[in-house]
């Protein structure tokens, strides 16, 4: 990094010998971002491990991933994911894909230290998302809901180019529709929901090829207005509400993902939802 060469094989560099500082047990490529405000305080990151193995959004989620994974990259053999977070992502696609290399980045250490509990053998690392410190050297590089917490957005786009191989490519999640901004996005950190025109231009403009746009949670669209419209006019005091829902009410929601992604698969692209999944891959150019 040091002298702008690309690490290979280890984390020493063979140009300058420069190695990466540890930091709280992690090798750090920006130290200066692990102690910031501006990032998750650990009491969220507690927070979001407790309650996203029960929650349907992150269980839906995380079942389309490993779908998009096996639809689109079915030679996946390399992969990293960019904001981990807790690691039930990296989680679920060590159990769908247990043979593949698997890697996983947070600006915050707090975070990986979850994600390490999680996804046991992904090799774990702090970086800044907007300076990724590889070129070509994934299969697949994953965002799942990081963009929208990103000023300079584009910036983390041409990184993921830089670092993914040609032939393999990009999945990304993002919120959707500005309407829907409410005190969740708010509590969450966001910068932006996204319009998916506006999104897939930011995508091409890389250099990569959109080959699948759909929003999901398409068929919830409706409640989930009527739940934003309510935090608007309460305020915080609601804006957890749909992460504390009783067993039951996220089986039937899980079920409505389920019913949701099964359509996903025969070809269907919502126009319109909660959340947005694109999927993009490198060319040659």
């Amino acid at each position: 990094m040091s002298c702008d060469a690309a690490f290979v094989d280890q984390w020493t560099c063979r140009r300058c010998s420069f190695t990466p500082p540890v930091v709280d047990g992690y090798f750090s490529f920006a130290p200066q971002l692990v102690r910031s405000e501006t990032f998750h305080h650990p009491i969220e990151f507690a927070a979001l491990a407790k309650v996203e193995a029960g929650n349907f959004w992150f269980r839906g989620r995380n079942r389309l991933i490993v779908w998009a994974i096996r639809r689109y990259f079915p030679q996946l053999q390399k992969m990293l994911e960019i904001g981990c977070g807790t690691g039930y992502v990296l989680a679920g696609v060590r159990e769908a894909f247990p043979e593949i290399t698997l890697s996983g980045s947070e600006v915050s250490c707090v975070g990986l230290n979850f994600a390490e509990r999680r996804a046991r053998g992904a090799s774990l690392f702090q970086i800044d998302a907007r300076n990724i410190p590889f070129r070509d050297e994934f299969d697949v590089i994953g965002a799942f809901d990081v963009l929208e917490h990103v000023h300079d957005d584009e910036q983390v786009l041409r990184e993921m180019w830089a670092a993914v191989r040609t032939g393999g490519g990009i999945i990304v999640t993002v919120p959707q529709h500005t309407f829907l901004w409410s005190m969740v996005d708010e509590v969450a950190g966001h910068v932006r929901r996204y319009r998916a025109r506006d999104l897939v231009e930011k995508i091409s403009r890389t250099g990569f090829k959109v080959v699948r746009v759909t929003s999901f949670v398409s068929l919830l669209l409706p409640p989930m207005m009527v739940s934003r419209r309510r935090q608007r006019k309460a305020g915080s005091r609601v804006a957890q509400e749909e992460f504390a829902l009783g067993r039951f009410a996220n089986s039937i929601l899980e079920r409505i993902l389920d019913m949701e992604r099964g359509l996903i698969r025969l070809g269907v692209s919502f126009p319109a939802g909660g959340s947005l999944l694109v999927v993009a891959v490198k060319h040659e150019l």
